[in-house]
């Protein structure tokens, strides 16, 4: 994390899709729209979590239950270097495009 808003108005607690196996800080999250929890984002898909919208702030082991845990969704700058990609993002063009779509909730990538 390089800077976020004051009084951590740029954190939310979220909650982690059981499934998502062990995450670290990082880690670019898509959020899915029929549940509101969180997974590692995806290239493709169709149930919200193929777009990203927040950056974990810590790590977790989601591989059998979800998990709570605080994440950056809004108001916020991010280390491009110390990003994490979900495995079907892998590549620079997916890269880039997952940066963009956290620009668009004001997550910027430097």
């Amino acid at each position: 994390l390089l800077s976020e808003a004051n009084f951590h108005r740029s954190r939310d607690k979220i909650t982690i899709l059981s499934g998502s196996g062990v995450l670290v800080p990082g880690t670019v999250l898509g959020k899915i729209t029929a549940s509101g929890k969180y997974k590692p984002a995806t290239a493709t898909g169709s149930d919200g979590g193929q777009t990203a919208a927040a950056v974990l702030l810590y790590p977790v082991d989601a591989t059998s239950a979800d998990v709570e845990v605080a994440a950056i969704t809004r108001d916020a700058e991010w280390i491009v270097s110390q990003l994490t990609y979900g495995a079907t993002i892998d590549d620079d063009t997916k890269k880039a495009a997952a940066r963009t779509q956290l620009a668009a909730v004001g997550i910027i990538a430097r």
